[in-house]
């Protein structure tokens, strides 16, 4: 299984930093090894060619033996190995044993690697049955034409190394271990500019950015402009600067344009009722009037009544984007949609509509005549954008969190590339079919102003044979 890898910078900068520290220390450890096992070993050497080969010449000539039988052993070390070979076959082999030498019982793999010394006068490493094992050798010619090896052993070499290995395995861990904290802490000091720029960037991305009056969080503090940290410090507080120049401007030309709309709204409310009730009087008028004069008035008299109905909408779009209050009172919301679907079902008689309500009645806090202004744009754009004959299902459910009105019909459902602007201001799917019922493609988007006025949230889904508008309201 692989192990993960650090994910944040800060973790990232004292891996490597304790990486590299590992790495240094594991060259050094090595080179300090092999350079303290070579100037041993050569120690061995000089001291192989000190000795002269005494002892194996001790062994080769029983003459010389003093009248203890014992070998030559002035001036040998310990462990001293000697071995005597005529015609590449060991005659005699001894090693030093305190202060004598002790006859040594050889393999017949030790008479091998022993014949196999080269006869030249340098130092080898081999390694036989016999204690201590390993030993570095020397070869030379006796006057018998025989051969003489004299060997050291290589234990206090290695075991020195093992020495020197395990204590820089001591002091390296420690020193990692040590480097690792103190390196956590300065990259965490280093890193805290840097955490204040995280820090202030999630800051302003949690903002709801894309409509209101925003308040912009201040500038980062100064930092060293002569450090990567520093330059983006710098770099983000110009942003932030730039960002909220753009909020303020942009809620300015809203201000300005919410302001419009309502102004113009109030200002064609009083000239479109007097449109719509001079052509209403014309049109009531006793005597003859002609067959294109009617015909324009009640046009007259039509678009008068869309216009009015705009004019509403637009108002109150502009009052609730200035944030008007609404009212708060207790809403049974049961007979809210009760009196919304009788009212679709007087308008689209051709709709098939169903009632999923509880037993008992849910009750919310708000404005009445707004709610039931959403529900019933919601029935209408149920009964408009699809054909007669489709179910329609109006399914009230609630919970100690919220309250769901879902309004779900089995129609040729909403086109998916118009579904995330369905709330949008004069959205409309079908243009043509829009005009021609009177829609002021403001239905839904007064929909969701409401019901986000009450702290509430609406939803769509659709698919074809199926689309559902969710209404959650606070319960």
């Amino acid at each position: 299984m692989r192990r993960p890898s650090p994910r944040t910078l800060r973790g990232q900068l004292t891996a490597g930093l304790v990486t590299l520290l590992a790495l240094a220390c594991l060259a050094v450890g090595i080179t300090t090894a092999l350079a303290l096992r070579g100037f041993l070993i050569s120690r061995l050497d000089e001291q192989l060619a000190a000795s002269d080969g005494r002892f194996a010449a001790s062994l080769e000539h029983e003459a010389e033996r003093d009248a203890d039988n014992r070998s030559d052993t002035r001036g040998q070390a310990e462990y001293t190995f000697g071995a005597r070979l005529l015609n590449g076959v060991v005659t005699q082999a001894a090693v030093v044993d305190d202060t004598s030498d002790r006859p040594l019982a050889l393999t017949a793999g030790d008479r091998r690697t022993l014949a196999g010394v080269p006869v030249d006068a340098d130092a080898h490493s081999i390694h036989l049955s016999v204690s201590p094992g390993r030993y570095r050798v020397m070869a030379v010619r006796g006057d018998d034409r025989d051969i003489l090896i004299t060997g050291l052993p290589l234990h206090p070499v290695e075991e020195t190394v093992h020495r020197l290995v395990a204590v820089e395995a001591v002091l390296f861990g420690a020193a990692l271990v040590a480097t690792g904290v103190a390196g956590a802490v300065w990259v965490r000091v280093s890193l805290r500019p840097l955490r204040l720029v995280t820090a202030r960037a999630a800051e302003v991305a949690g903002l709801p950015l894309a409509s209101g009056e925003i308040a912009m969080p201040g500038p980062l503090p100064d930092t060293d402009p002569r450090t990567e940290v520093g330059q983006v410090g710098r770099a983000v507080n110009h942003m932030l600067g730039h960002v909220e120049d753009a909020l303020v401007r942009r809620q300015a030309g809203e201000e300005r344009l919410r302001h419009f709309a309502a102004d113009a709204s109030h200002e064609l409310r009083t000239p479109v009722a007097n449109i719509r009730g001079h052509a209403e009087l014309a049109l009531r008028h006793d005597g003859v009037v002609p067959s294109e004069v009617r015909h324009a008035l009640e046009r007259i008299a039509v678009e008068s009544r869309r216009m009015t109905r705009l004019v509403d909408d637009l108002l109150l779009l502009a009052r609730l984007d200035a944030g008007r209050p609404l009212e708060h009172e207790a809403v049974d919301l049961t007979l809210l949609i009760l009196d919304a679907t009788d009212d679709a079902r007087a308008a689209g008689p051709g709709h098939h509509w169903f009632l999923d309500l509880p037993e008992e009645p849910v009750t919310v806090v708000g404005d009445a005549h707004r709610l039931q202004q959403a529900i019933g744009n919601l029935l209408a754009n149920a009964r408009t954008h699809t054909p007669p004959g489709t179910d329609v299902t109006i399914t009230l459910t609630s919970d100690r969190a919220e309250v769901r009105v879902d309004v779900s019909d089995d129609g040729p459902g909403i086109p998916e590339e118009l579904q995330p602007e369905i709330f949008g201001r004069f959205v409309r799917a079908d243009h043509a079919r829009s005009r021609s019922t009177g829609s002021t493609g403001l239905g839904l988007a007064i929909v969701h102003a409401v019901i986000t006025a009450h702290g509430g949230s609406v939803t769509v889904r659709s698919a074809p044979g199926h689309t559902t508008f969710r209404l959650t309201l606070p319960a």
